[in-house]
């Protein structure tokens, strides 16, 4: 099979290094990578929000699947494009995609199906959004209601900070997904990651995880797009994961099947657990940055079998062999993220570290200068390792990272401090 993969982050990473441990994999593009992809695939410039490019191209190079990795394209709607030219595609429609793209969609849905979630409220306008948090009062959780690169929610525990968000968001900090916002009751519990693959009939969990959304240690500071990640979850049980799957994600695939627009990819459900009650605090249409690279650590080369099933309805006939082993992921991050920081600088010390399906350095922003990998983006690189006990997958994790030769760079030391 050829393939092709659109992203760049460690996200199409950790999908293209699973991809390619199956033989089935003949050739393996990815657009447009980065600088640790190039070493595993090939590499092509490509406008991957662009769904007649991307047409053009998976034609032009004989591309027999797509797997689509990042949410903007499939909120412009690049599956549908492929759909309609005939070429196998894993990820939702536009139309589905509004489970992540828009809150207040979810939302709706939810209501329809009775899938247990936060009370809330949407608005439009920053008065009545404020009149409304003063009425109910902190702590409280602000949302812009469209696609804000995992950084448009406020989870604010005093008035104050609510108001202000309320501001940002409808100054503009978020762009045209600030232009909507839906402010949800604050959720007490312990939150974890389900990820369920989807047909448009069937669904199969694929596992669990959890990360670390807060850039400080002992999970204090800024919200980030994530700082390391552990699968599996400890929290989401066996039982909790089965309640989760017949209360949320089976009456969502229901209901968005009801509506003419069945969902067929992955779904992320983020849950909020407290006292064995799953309840849902959102849905991303793709693969979690980085859970996703604690998953592919843990699958291995049956991702691109579970993928290409889900892409073809073939659901009810698959299942995921998992082994009984965990796996940890550290984000190796440039200093000053999530504010500004510098690009440019070069990271050493890379190839001297272990790579095999235990060990693996998964390249998030980074590209390739004149033979050196310099850092690219905020998060930088996905120190990812796996264990037979978490404690191992750590110990092993934390090993490589002071490998790692990058002072501009930082890294969170606790990752896992929940479960240990």
């Amino acid at each position: 099979m050829n393939i092709l993969i659109l992203g760049s982050g460690g996200r199409e990473h950790s999908l293209a290094w699973a991809v390619m441990q199956n033989p089935k994999c003949d050739r393996l593009i990815v657009a447009p990578g980065n600088a640790g992809i190039a070493q595993i695939a090939e590499c092509a410039a490509l406008d991957i929000e662009n769904g007649g490019a991307v047409v053009s191209f998976a034609e032009e190079n004989a591309i027999d699947f797509v797997i689509v990795g990042p949410e903007a394209p499939l909120a412009a709607g690049v599956a549908d494009r492929l759909r309609e030219a005939g070429v196998l595609v894993f990820g939702p429609s536009a139309d589905s995609a509004q489970l992540e793209a828009s809150k207040s969609f979810t939302k709706e849905i939810c209501d329809a199906s009775n899938a247990p979630t936060a009370a809330y409220a949407r608005f439009t306008e920053a008065e009545p959004a404020k009149a409304y948090i003063r009425e109910q009062g902190a702590p409280i959780v602000v949302k812009a209601d469209g696609l804000a690169a995992g950084k448009g929610v406020i989870v604010a525990m005093d008035d104050q900070t609510a108001l202000e968000a309320i501001d940002d968001m409808f100054g503009g900090a978020f762009g045209g997904a600030g232009a909507e916002v839906v402010i949800e009751e604050f959720m007490e519990g312990e939150e974890a990651s389900l990820f369920v693959l989807c047909d448009g009939d069937d669904i199969l969990s694929i596992g669990t995880a959890q990360d670390h959304k807060r850039v400080g240690e002992g999970d204090t500071g800024l919200n980030t797009g994530g700082m390391g990640a552990y699968s599996p979850a400890p929290v989401l049980s066996t039982e909790i994961e089965a309640r989760a799957m017949e209360e949320i994600v089976r009456p969502t695939m229901a209901e968005m099947k009801r509506r003419g627009m069945p969902f067929q990819g992955v779904l992320y459900a983020g849950l909020m657990i407290k006292d064995g009650q799953p309840r849902l605090v959102e849905y991303n249409v793709r693969f979690g940055d980085p859970e996703c690279q604690v998953l592919m650590m843990r699958l291995g080369a049956q991702v691109l079998d579970l993928l290409h099933a889900a892409a073809e309805g073939r659901l009810s006939e698959t299942q995921v062999n998992w082994a009984n082993d965990h796996a940890m992921t550290v984000v190796m991050a440039a200093k000053g993220y999530p504010g500004s920081y510098e690009k440019g600088t070069a990271i050493k010390g890379l190839d001297a570290l272990p790579e095999d399906s235990s060990n693996m350095v998964f390249h998030a922003g980074t590209k390739a200068v004149d033979g050196q990998v310099q850092a690219a983006g905020g998060r930088v690189l996905n120190v990812t390792a796996r264990g037979d006990t978490l404690q191992e997958a750590r110990d092993r994790v934390y090993e490589m990272v002071e490998g790692v030769g990058w002072p501009e760079g930082f890294y969170r030391r606790d990752i896992g401090w929940r479960a240990l």
